[in-house]
């Protein structure tokens, strides 16, 4: 199975739905908590999913389990926390939702992770996809940077 993953920070919608293009992603698995906001700019949950079908003929699913609680966001970014407790609760949040039992590996196979951090070195979008990875044994794990 092919998972990828991408943030759209510091990115232009070009350099954006382009490398989902070149990709071969069949779907965005949307990982955001927020996906309504007005800094989300062409990611916002409705826009994204018209330009992804009319720019890549891609599908878009809003997954919320993968995403952290909103005291964990805060905690993490508002208050400056530490990236690895951050990633400890967000691993163990992951195991307590059970998401690799939970969730149909069909919305994962050919999907790409989608979160708002440009890389993927302190983002829950990697988290996801090692989580999955290591439960499921079988996924290849691509970063769209």
């Amino acid at each position: 199975m092919k998972l990828f993953t991408i943030g759209f920070t510091k990115k232009t919608a070009e350099k954006f739905f382009g490398l989902l293009r070149l990709s071969g992603a069949k779907r965005v698995v949307d990982v955001r908590l927020n996906n309504v906001s007005q800094l989300a700019g062409f990611t916002k949950r409705d826009d994204l999913s018209y330009f992804l079908r009319a720019v890549g003929g891609m599908d878009y699913v809003h997954v919320p389990d993968l995403a952290p609680t909103q005291q964990m966001l805060d905690a993490y970014k508002k208050e400056r926390g530490d990236w690895k407790e951050y990633e400890n609760r967000f691993l163990a949040l992951m195991k307590e939702r059970k998401i690799e039992e939970k969730l149909p590996r069909s919305i994962f196979d050919g999907g790409c992770l989608l979160c708002s951090e440009d890389t993927p070195h302190h983002c829950h979008r990697r988290l996801v996809a090692e989580y999955l990875s290591q439960h499921w044994g079988d996924v290849e794990v691509k970063h769209l940077t």
